[in-house]
């Protein structure tokens, strides 16, 4: 067996390391620490791995280090798959003057690629969750979020993926992200398993995790809980599953928002099952904006999914971000189904179906619904527990409760 080159990152910045349990970080230079970061992972390690010729291993060993952006880009010459391995934690500095507009770490435009927690032995087996991306909150990064002028716009990732193929990421966790923890974008085939994502649910635009026009993934086995989205896709996202994800709090299992852009491509082959909500803004939930970019969403299912205390567990919402003046959503909506959906609302309207005049939806399938009313018994109590829909015809099968739409 050819031998794997290890190659260690010995110290990311060695006046960042934390000694012992202690939480404070010393005093030093963030410009200094960011030139030092960059220089020793993309200039020595990532540029000697990726151009070896045989199997290449990147490890983050035991202890904190700080960190600032960095890309990690290909094309590259190893034997797939390159290995990295969180031991230690990353840290983000104090201040985020260098981290705007920027992103923490993107690998870009190369095949083969597995992130994990501690690695055992060649071949890969799994082991604990040991290794951490940390964002740790900050007065600078509170402020940068939720101040900022253009705070909407300003879209930051703990870990962005951009034109990757065969990617595994297994066991790290990513806490308090400057914004999505992890976003998917030109990619195809990828696993995402056993991971740990959390944010506050105040913060904004923290999608645990986060696609656009990449080809089959599966996610399983993982807990998310943010202040958006737990996984968003949007345009061009194709062949997804989704399994034994609990998510909560956050925004719940989003498609969408759609019909955003200009030439959008189509989305279809949707599936997320067996999992739970708990305390989320919504469940299952498809948006479209109302725009003239016309596109497709179909091949869609939601099945045996928990809802707990959840607002919108069941929502089509064709008219998300409407201004004065926009027109119908160009999105056709087609092929969905909502099947062995259970659990509790705080919503005396807990199915909403509201889909486009110009394009109705086609094809909604709702199997055996049964949720219950568990919100304020004193709020809107003339209004009964039901279901709104609008430009859509639905194929109801099996229990229905709330009442299906008339």
């Amino acid at each position: 067996m050819a031998s794997t080159r290890l190659l260690a990152i010995i110290a990311i910045l060695v006046q960042g390391l934390i000694n012992g349990d202690s939480h404070e970080l010393p005093s030093f230079d963030p410009e200094l620490a960011v030139a030092k970061v960059w220089k020793l992972l993309k200039a020595r390690a990532f540029k000697e791995a990726c151009n070896h010729n045989g199997r290449a291993m990147l490890v983050i060993p035991e202890g904190n280090f700080l960190l600032g952006s960095m890309l990690l880009s290909g094309p590259c010459t190893f034997q797939p798959p390159l290995m990295v391995q969180f031991n230690g934690n990353l840290l983000p500095q104090g201040s985020t003057s260098t981290a705007e507009n920027a992103d923490w770490i993107t690998f870009m435009n190369f095949n083969g690629l597995f992130i994990s927690e501690r690695y055992h032995q060649w071949p890969r087996r799994e082991g604990g969750m040991e290794g951490c991306m940390r964002w740790l909150p900050s007065k600078g990064c509170c402020k940068l979020l939720n101040h900022h002028p253009h705070s909407l716009v300003l879209r930051f990732k703990n870990l962005k993926l951009i034109k990757m193929n065969d990617v595994l990421i297994s066991g790290i966790t990513s806490v308090n992200a400057k914004g999505f923890h992890m976003m998917i974008s030109v990619c195809n085939n990828f696993v995402i398993t056993n991971v740990n994502i959390s944010a506050p649910d105040e913060s904004p635009n923290t999608d645990g995790i986060h696609m656009s026009k990449t080809n089959k993934v599966r996610i399983s086995d993982s807990t998310i809980g943010t202040g958006d989205d737990c996984v968003s896709m949007i345009h061009g996202t194709t062949n997804v599953t989704i399994e034994n994800v609990k998510c909560g709090p956050g925004h719940g299992f989003s498609i969408g928002s759609l019909g955003h852009y200009d030439a959008e491509f189509d989305v279809f082959g949707i599936t997320v099952r067996n999992c739970s909500l708990a305390y989320t803004e919504n469940g299952a939930r498809i948006k479209t904006y109302r725009n003239e970019s016309p596109s497709k969403a179909s091949g869609i299912i939601f099945q045996d999914l928990t809802m707990d205390h959840v607002k919108n567990p069941i929502l089509i919402d064709q008219e998300y971000a409407t201004i004065p003046g926009s027109v119908d959503s160009k999105v056709l909506i087609s092929d969905v189904e909502f099947s062995n959906i259970r659990g509790t609302t705080i919503s005396k309207i807990a199915v909403v179906l509201a889909c486009s005049q110009s394009f109705p939806c086609k094809g909604i399938t709702l199997k055996d619904i049964h949720l219950e009313y568990t919100g304020d018994p004193g709020h809107n109590e003339d209004t009964p527990f039901s279901s709104n829909c609008t430009n859509v015809k639905v194929n109801y099968i099996g229990e229905q409760m709330p009442p299906p739409c008339a």
